[in-house]
Order: structure tokens, then sequence, then C-alpha cells
């Protein structure tokens, strides 16, 4: 195998129905950057410096009890304090995503929504939450059109709030804590509340995202003053207190998730949605409402394990459960990761499953999805009889898979942006945690309150209801929760887990995410070795290459064999436990975060 190199830097998306104009490449650049450990921690010590240290070196973390990977040396270490403690992976997670909604607030927290797959030791069984946000009940097909009819324009959209669906996030740190805690609830929030109160060090990747953000955060009063005080971005290295969100945190931590959804804080956020220009809907009813749910997980058979992930309105578990299936009858292990033989096959069966997704994936309990269909391995074997070529495919449409009943739908168009977190979990009883969590674009509406930002995620839903006289299945609708591409994923092999990984990147991280567990699966790569690993991405006949690697060598062969090609940095955000005789974790070098356990 040829050596790997790595690269930093931004995400590029290319992951759409249709050919993308040169503005829709430019808006897509994630809004955050990628950045090196150095010495940006300084509140960081002990295992978690040593961990800091390992990552540097592109290094394996092994242990032998329970592991804690994510995005940020103090999300990780809250969470390992809570491991040692004798804490459940669901303790720690509460206590992971607590502080990354403070020290990564561009990325997650507690204004927006999460996908969480689990798998329990004593039972053995896999089953999700869904805490993806939900949209007002008062929600139309006319949501995001203007006077005309006309959809609005994207960032309009964003930076309002309309944009803002029904948080989920607080809901579902007590729903996985009350189903398979074990630690004291308050507890969970001592790291967090303590940074907030007391102050951590602004990081070079938040101050990047502050920086390159700042016009859209000055949109609003509230951000601006706490990212850019005095009118200028946060800086590197700067100390930085919220009072406001430590507040918070203690409300929820002595009254749980009701201190969120009603009262003051309920208030303030349906307030804060008012904005002046495309005000949002919410209301309390929409925020006492909300619930999470519990879904079956979408498992699909890969080289004798079983990968399971989320179903809908998750288009991440369907996608990658259709890539790996097409992929099966061909032999990627006796191929090169930089083969383009292999190339060819990951990035057209990536096209193929795209193009299902973009007609019929969408929030399950208001359209009918052919979920069984799409992931039917004769379907799947057919659709791979497509990939039997030497050169690229010309064009893709999506299949026609098994229905329970009839339907027909329009294509659906959207854009996703790529700003999300992702955490895997490994505790000492066995119990696997994998969740991705996510406000939508970086910093989401810009809507600051109470010490958090409030989620964009209604801009995930197709701003138009119809194409071409058919029903887009990912419209707007009330209380509707929006298509994502978010995959938290669990591998298991014999009924046993052997795998928890999943990555943020917007659209990009389903093909982010089948790399690396192809890496791993097929190409034997330890998991920082497969995360690490350069990135080619290929939705719909555009393949992105990550610059400065050998990915971005690749480019002419590519285009040889029939695809446009786009070198850029791809920044994805990969976290991932390999579960054998030991565990083995991995951090993603393109973000800060580390793999700490004992």
């Amino acid at each position: 195998m040829r050596a790997l190199i790595l690269s930093l830097g931004l995400v590029s998306g290319v992951c759409f129905a249709l050919p993308l104009s040169a503005q829709q490449v430019s808006d897509e650049l994630a809004p955050e950057g990628a950045t090196a450990l150095g010495e940006a921690f300084p509140e960081v010590s002990g295992a978690a410096a040593r961990a800091m240290a390992q990552r540097a070196l592109g290094q394996v973390v092994e242990s032998d009890n329970w592991m804690v990977t994510a995005a940020h040396p103090l999300a990780v270490d809250a969470g390992a304090r809570v491991l040692r403690e004798g804490g459940s992976a669901a303790d720690a997670m509460v206590a992971v995503q607590a502080v990354l909604g403070l020290v990564e607030p561009q990325s997650s927290g507690l204004g927006g929504g999460a996908f969480l797959v689990w798998y329990d030791a004593e039972s053995g069984d896999v089953t999700t939450l869904d805490a993806r946000e939900t949209a007002p009940l008062a929600a139309g097909p006319r949501y995001f059109l203007d006077d005309d009819g006309e959809p609005l324009a994207f960032w309009d959209a964003v930076v309002s709030g309309r944009s803002v669906g029904v948080p989920g996030t607080p809901r579902l740190l007590e729903d996985a804590h009350r189903r398979w805690g074990r630690a004291n609830w308050p507890g969970l929030f001592t790291d967090a509340i303590a940074l907030a109160e007391d102050g951590f060090t602004v990081s070079p990747r938040m101050a990047d995202s502050v920086a390159s953000g700042a016009e859209r955060l000055a949109a609003f009063s509230p951000a601006a003053e706490y990212f850019l005080p005095g009118g200028a971005p946060l800086a590197e290295g700067a100390r930085l207190t919220n009072p406001d969100y430590a507040d918070t945190l203690r409300q929820i931590s002595v009254r749980g998730a009701e201190a969120f959804y009603t009262g003051e804080i309920a208030a303030d956020i349906i307030a804060a949605t008012r904005t002046p220009e495309h005000p949002g809907l919410l209301t309390t009813e929409d925020l006492t409402r909300y619930r999470v749910i519990e879904r079956p997980a979408v498992c699909a058979p890969y080289r004798g394990h079983e990968v399971c992930g989320m179903g809908p309105p998750s288009s991440g578990g369907v996608a990658i459960a259709q890539i790996l299936g097409m992929l099966e009858p061909f032999d990627l292990a006796a191929l090169d990761p930089q083969d383009l033989t292999a190339r060819r096959l990951m990035g057209d069966a990536t096209r193929l499953a795209f193009a299902d997704r973009g007609r019929y994936l969408a929030d399950s309990d208001f359209v009918p999805v052919p979920l069984g269909g799409l992931i039917d391995p004769a379907y799947l074997t057919a659709r791979a009889e497509l990939l039997r070529r030497d050169d690229a495919l010309p064009e893709v449409s999506p299949g026609q898979p098994g229905w329970d009943h009839a339907q027909l739908w329009g294509d659906d168009r959207q854009v996703e942006r790529p700003a999300t977190s992702h955490i895997s979990i490994v505790d000492a009883a066995g119990n696997v945690l994998s969740m991705t969590t996510t406000i939508e674009s970086g910093f989401g509406s810009r809507l600051f309150v109470r010490g958090f930002l409030l989620n964009n995620e209604l801009t995930d839903f197709s701003f138009r209801s119809h194409d071409g006289g058919w029903p887009i299945a990912n419209r707007v609708e009330p209380g509707k929760r929006p298509r994502s591409s978010m995959a938290p994923t669990i591998v298991l092999r014999d009924g046993s887990p052997v795998l928890a990984i999943g990555s943020p990147g917007g659209a990009t991280i389903i093909g982010y995410t089948v790399q690396a567990i192809i890496a791993h699966l097929d190409w034997g790569m330890d998991v920082q070795e497969a995360v690490s690993m350069p990135h080619l991405v290929n939705s719909f006949g555009t393949y992105a290459l990550e610059a400065d690697s050998w990915a971005a060598d690749m480019a002419g062969e590519l285009e040889a064999m029939g695809y446009q090609t786009n070198v850029t940095a791809l920044n994805s955000g990969l976290h991932a436990i390999a579960i054998g005789a030991r565990l083995q974790g991995g951090a993603d070098p393109r973000r800060e975060g580390i793999a700490l356990g004992e």
C-alpha cells in the first residue's frame, strides 16, 4: 500500500442531484477550517495530553476497558472522567456534548439535534434514537417561498428565525440517560459548567471559524457581542467565559430537559426566532410537544459483517447500506486504495445511492419510504450491474425499488451544509454509542440565546414542495423532521460490535464514513489510518479530491475515465473505535479531537 499523506482543510460540497454552478460550489465551502493541536489547549493535562501527543504522531490509541473519541480534547476529557468513575457510554455522551456546545459552538449544542445508534451489551440489541429537529406546527408548503412563490435565497433563509426547528439535543441527553445511564444526572454537567464559568482557551479552529463567519455572525447583536467582542472576531488563545450557558446547564441539571422546553428558556428561544426578516413560527406548543423517537436500526450485510445505522429521516444508514451492498460483488481487498477501478466503483456506487436519496428519502412518519426495497440485496445486486464497465457512468437516475404500496415523487435538490460533530464511545460494560450531533451550517441560524446557538436545520427541507408536478418527499410539513445525511454507524460481526464510527461533513458524511469502513474492513487499516487517509468523494459525477494529498494526483486519470474533478480541502471529522481483543481509537487529524481510553 502506498504511503498515506495527511491533509488539512475545508469541506467542498459536491453531493447533489444536479450539476452545481460556480456560486453553489463556492457556497459549499465549509465555514470552519482544520487545525493542528499544537499548544492550543493549556487546560488539558495527564491522560488527555498524552492522547493529544499520540494523535499528533498519527498513532492509534489502545485501551482495555473503555474509550471515548470526539472533536475537542476538553470534551473527551469530560467523557473520560465519567467513564473512569464507572459511568456508562450514555452518561459520558451527556458530558461530552455539554462541553462541545461550549468549546465547539459552531458545530453542535443544545440548540440543535442528533442521531444516536446504541449497542446494548446486556441484550445484544442495536437501536437508534432520533432527536432531529421538527418544523413548527404552523409551517406549510410556502414556508420557504417569497411573496412571488419563488424559493428564498438560501442564506436569507438560514440567517433568520425561519430556519430554526425545535431543538432535539436536550431531550436526547435526558432520554439516553434515562434508558442507559448509571451516573448521577447533575454530575454530568460539572465539567461544562466549570469551563463556562471559569473560562476556556479559544482554540485555533474556533477562532478560524469565527473569523470566516464574522459577517453573518454580525447579523444579530447577541451573537455579535459574544463572538465579535468590540467588533473583532475572537482571537486564538483568548480566554472566554459563558455564564449564560452555565446557567442554562445548571437549570437542566436540576430540572431535566423540561427546563429547556418550558418556562423562561423556551420563551427566550421563541422570542429570538421572531427576527425582522423571515421570522420563525415556533410556539410554546411546538417546544412542549417535542419527543425523541426510538427507531429500528437500518442494518445490512457486508463481507460477513452487519453494518447498522440510522433510518429516515436520516439518509445516512440507507445510503451506506446501498453503497456497500452494490460493492459487495467486487473484491476491493484485492485493489489498492489508489486503484482507479476501486475509485470508479466507490464513486459510482455513491452516485447511484444519492440518486435514490434525492427521490425517496424523507421523514417516514410523513411520507412512505420504500426502506425495505432500497436495501433489498436483490435490488442492490441489480444496481451493481450498472458498475460493470470500464469508465464512469455517463449519468445516474433513481432506481425502482420494491414498494409496499405505490407512490410517485419528484426529485429534491436541496443543499445540506457541512457543520456537525461526531462522538464514539465504548464503556467498561461493552455498551457502544455512535452519535452525530449538529446545528446544521456553521453557527446555525446565528441566533444566540441563553449562551447557545439555535440551529438552521429547517433549511435541510426542500424549499419547493413539488417538482414537475410531483410532490417532493422532503418538503416542509407541520411537525416534520428534515432529511439528513448524518450517519452514526456501528458494525457488528457474529452479533458483537467491532466498529463505531461517524463523521460531520453535510452530504459528504456518507462518502467519508463509507471510505473509512472500507479502509478498515477491506484494506486492513487500523482506525487511525482509516480516518486519516485522503478523501475522494463523488455523489453525482464530480469527484472531490483532497488537496495536498495523493488523492489530488489522481485527477487526470479520473478525468480520463469521464469524471469532472474538483481538487479541494475536505474537512471531515471522523471519530472511530475498533472493538476487538483491545479497544483502538482514531481521531481525524483534520480537526482537534482525540481518542482516550484506559
